[in-house]
C-alpha cells in the first residue's frame, strides 16, 4: 500500500480571495515504511503573504521572489502521488488551494490523480471526540516529538503527519525506516510441549463484571460503531 503525506503552506486562508500556495511537502511510506522518496517545493505565488500567515510560516515574499511558479512544478507533483492515497490534515482546506490551482492552469481537479484522499483531521475527531485534534495537540496526545517546529513547514509538518497517522492506526509505535545487513533478531527454539501444562480457569467475580459493563458502556460512547464486544459476549 503506497501512502503519500501531504502538507501545504499558503499566503492566506482563501484561495477564491486571491491567496496562493507558497510551499508543497510530500513524504511517500509503503506498506507503512519511509521509502526516503520526498517531495518539497517551494512557489513563488507572485503575491505577498498576509502577515497572520508569515508569522506561521516565515516564508517573506523576498525568499519566495526567485523561486518557480506552480505551473513549472505541477508535473512533478502529480508525478509523484499518481496513484497513491493521499493523507493529508484537514483535507478540504489544502484541496481546495490545490484545485484552484489546477484550475488557472485547466487541469483536472487533484482528486482525480490520485487513488483517494484520507482526511486525518476526520480520523482524529473519531478517535477523539470532543478534544482538540489540531496536529500539535495530536503529536502531545501521541507523543510524537515536534519540539523543531518553531514555525510551520510543509515538508516538516508532513513527516509529523506520518508519524501521527501510524500511531493513529496503531500499525506500529514508530515508523520502520530499513536498515540493511542488520543481524538477524529471532532465534530458533525447540518446540515445547504444552499438554503437560494445565492452565487455570479464573470466572470473574461479580465486582469484575460490574466494571468490564463500565468499561464497555464506555467504549460505546466513544466509538460511532459501538462497542464490539458488547455485540459478542455475554455473560
Amino acid at each position: 500500500m503506497r501512502l503519500v503525506f501531504l502538507d501545504t503552506e499558503t499566503t492566506g486562508l482563501s484561495p477564491q480571495s486571491g491567496d496562493r500556495i507558497i510551499e508543497i511537502g510530500c513524504i511517500e511510506l509503503v506498506d507503512r515504511r519511509l521509502t526516503g522518496r520526498n517531495l518539497h517545493l517551494y512557489i513563488n505565488p507572485q503575491r505577498p503573504s498576509h502577515p497572520d500567515a508569515l508569522r506561521v510560516h516565515g516564508l517573506t515574499e523576498a525568499f519566495l521572489s526567485d523561486k518557480p511558479l506552480f505551473e513549472g512544478v505541477v508535473g512533478d507533483l502529480l508525478e509523484f502521488v499518481a496513484g497513491a492515497e493521499v493523507v493529508i490534515h484537514n483535507a478540504s482546506f489544502d484541496i481546495s488551494f490545490l484545485d484552484h490551482e489546477l484550475g488557472r492552469l485547466k487541469r483536472p481537479k487533484f482528486a482525480l490523480g490520485v487513488d483517494k484522499i484520507t482526511d486525518s483531521l476526520t480520523m482524529a475527531r473519531e478517535l477523539f471526540p470532543g478534544k482538540a485534534n489540531s496536529l500539535d495537540a495530536l503529536c502531545k496526545r501521541l507523543e510524537v516529538d515536534n519540539s523543531n517546529r518553531s514555525l510551520h513547514g510543509a515538508l516538516l509538518d508532513a513527516g509529523l503527519l506520518a508519524e501521527v497517522y501510524i500511531r493513529m492506526t496503531r500499525g506500529q509505535k514508530a515508523l520502520v525506516v530499513e536498515v540493511d545487513d542488520q543481524p538477524a533478531l529471532l532465534e530458533v527454539v525447540d518446540t515445547a510441549d504444552l499438554r503437560q501444562f494445565v492452565l487455570p480457569v479464573v470466572v470473574a467475580c461479580s465486582e469484575e463484571l460490574r466494571c468490564h459493563d463500565a468499561l464497555i458502556a464506555e467504549l460505546k460512547k466513544a466509538s460511532n460503531a459501538g462497542a464490539i464486544w458488547a455485540k459478542s459476549v455475554a455473560h
